[in-house]
């Protein structure tokens, strides 16, 4: 199956972007985030989009965005926190090399401070975020090929993590 080397998966602030970009590098591959996709293609950030449009209409967008990029990415790739959420999209995801790199609350409190620049988080933030985790946790299981915990480590000892659990050599 062609499409991207490696998809990272998991909440907001875990951080698939830092270590996907350190992965592409260490791959010799090229690195792209389903969000940025959708910021770039609208001209908007993700929370103006939630605010101005709705959560439907950013889903839609989103769903897009990850359809594209399977189809037509061979490097690292990085989705959105919620991309999950989608039956369509994990079905695409089947068949691939998924990480999902998970953390607890209190490291998400530690790397985000749980603040409002996340629109699903703007009321009571640690409540919410563990509300989010109960209903996608099990998401980001279904679709993994293998799970990364990041709590307490840094962003290098998570890539070596991941390349060592895929099996994959640096290029």
């Amino acid at each position: 199956m062609s499409g991207p080397l490696v998809v990272l998966v998991g909440p907001m602030g875990v951080g698939k972007s830092t270590v996907g970009q350190l992965l592409a590098e260490r791959l010799g591959t090229g690195y792209r985030d389903t969000d940025d996709d959708i910021v770039a293609a609208r001209g908007r950030t993700i929370a103006e989009i939630f605010v101005d449009e709705g959560e439907p209409v950013f889903r839609a967008l989103e769903k897009d965005a990850v359809r594209d990029a399977l189809a037509g990415h061979t490097g690292v790739l990085a989705l959105g926190g919620g991309a999950v959420l989608d039956p369509d999209t994990r079905a695409l995801l089947r068949d691939r090399r998924v990480v999902y790199l998970s953390m607890d609350v209190e490291e998400a409190v530690k790397r985000t401070g749980l603040n409002a620049a996340r629109p699903l988080l703007a009321v009571n933030p640690r409540k919410q975020w563990r509300e989010l985790m109960d209903a996608r946790r099990h998401l980001y299981e279904e679709v993994a090929t293998v799970v990364v915990a990041t709590d307490g480590r840094t962003p290098e000892d998570v890539t070596r993590a991941v390349l060592d659990a895929l099996e994959l050599k640096e290029a």
